[in-house]
């Protein structure tokens, strides 16, 4: 297998509704998106620019002598955000972009290397993304959970926010698998769904790679290589990513 050169974009936008400002937080110091742009530096991406419509932002980066495009305000969602960048700096429709949240400061280099290469290797993938085992029944039937289903071949054929497949038993079946939201686009595929209105699936189960399937875009799934990292949506959930920071800078000298 080979993998082709590829980029990282980080969509970052300080509005949150349970956690304003989300990706300035401190952590050890430093604000949690630069977590985020040190953590997608250690993979093989030839470059890691972040996409937001924040002038604070924007500022933190250029301070930092991180690649930081303004974008509108206007996106409805980081795909779109994205997809500015691509047009703005006229990137080839055969280049891999790859899509990492804002708000995982601990995310493993390795599953960006992961998603870049499983698009590379599959000829006839518009996007590449990643899945695990749910962790437990409660997360399987969570809707804040969103599942994935796939055929033989690692071809997506649908995700929902509902239990799937179905549990006959009350526990979790051993081919079911939780989404992990990380995208790798190629380039023309991602300006394409861009381009594309919500679809009714879409807008029910509040999935945005619905649309994807719902135009003909082929979906490539694949289990994670290693653990992803837990995101930060919450108060609470920003205090644990602050400890486990802390116990990762004692292994880690670079983090200090």
């Amino acid at each position: 297998m080979s993998l082709s050169e590829f980029v990282v974009v980080i969509p970052a936008r300080m509005e949150s509704t349970r956690l304003p400002g989300k990706p300035l937080a401190d952590i050890r110091g430093r604000p949690m998106l630069l977590w985020v742009v040190e953590q997608s530096r250690q993979s093989g991406a030839k470059e890691v620019v972040v996409a937001t419509d924040s002038d604070r932002i924007a500022a933190v980066c250029e301070a930092h002598g991180v690649a930081v495009e303004l974008t509108a305000a206007s996106h409805a969602s980081g795909t779109d955000r994205i997809a500015e960048v691509a047009r703005v700096r006229s990137w080839q429709d055969s280049l891999i972009v790859v899509n990492v949240q804002g708000d995982e400061p601990l995310i493993p280099p390795a599953l960006i290397d992961q998603v870049a290469e499983l698009l590379s290797d599959s000829a006839g993938a518009d996007i590449a993304t990643l899945q695990a085992p749910p962790e437990s029944i409660d997360q399987f039937e969570s809707r804040n959970t969103a599942k994935v289903i796939s055929d033989q071949t690692g071809r997506a054929l649908y995700f929902s926010r509902t239990p799937i497949p179905a549990s006959v038993d009350g526990c979790v079946p051993s081919s079911a698998r939780r989404h992990i939201g990380m995208y790798a686009y190629r380039c023309s595929s991602l300006l394409t769904l861009a381009a594309t209105p919500p679809c009714e699936l879409e807008t029910q189960e509040r999935l945005e790679q619905l649309r994807a399937l719902w135009i003909g875009q082929c979906i490539i799934v694949a289990d994670a290589v290693t653990a992803p990292a837990h995101g930060v949506d919450t108060p609470e959930d920003l205090v644990r990513i602050r400890a486990l920071a802390a116990a990762l800078v004692e292994t880690d000298p670079r983090n200090r």
